[in-house]
């Protein structure tokens, strides 16, 4: 003979999820009632549907669900220490060379000898408010922005004094 269940076994507990919280302690009216009914088959079978009724929907107990994980500080503190540490170990010192880099190039006169940001040496031979006429070799002078200018150059010592 086969048997067919259309709901939960009768050993297992079922609690109709409510949310309901208007009788504080109420497990005992809150246990579901099982019923079997036998349901028409073959002839040789016999087939039974289980049904599982709550006796009384509206009594179930008052309990307070653990509030999960939260929005709040708690998540922003890793982030926040994150950004600390970058800022002071690599944007703060870039922002004080950027200072520096200007400084530099406000104080920058006629005869001084410069770096460029594509490797280019040369001589300053005239300081405008945005440019600089520099001679980069002869009598080749160029014009190039103020901000071209990556920092001084070192001064060659003469190959010959080393001895």
């Amino acid at each position: 003979m086969k048997q067919f269940l259309f709901a939960a076994a009768a050993d297992q507990a079922v609690t109709p999820p409510t949310t309901d919280t208007s009788a504080p302690d109420a497990s005992a009216a809150n246990t579901p009632t099982i019923t079997t009914a036998p349901a028409a088959g073959d002839a040789g079978e016999q087939v039974s549907a289980t049904e599982i009724q709550p006796t009384d929907t509206d009594a179930a107990p008052a309990q307070k669900q653990p509030q999960g994980g939260g929005f709040g500080w708690q998540q922003f503190f890793p982030i926040i220490i994150i950004f600390a540490i970058f800022y002071f170990l690599m944007i703060k010192p870039q922002q004080r060379k950027e200072k520096e880099r200007r400084k530099m190039i406000s104080e920058l006169r006629a005869g001084a000898r410069v770096v460029f940001a594509g490797g280019l040496l040369g001589t300053i031979v005239e300081a405008k408010e945005a440019t600089f006429k520099i001679e980069i070799a002869g009598d080749v002078v160029i014009e190039v922005a103020r901000n071209a200018v990556q920092g001084l150059a070192a001064e060659d010592a003469p190959a010959g004094s080393a001895k």
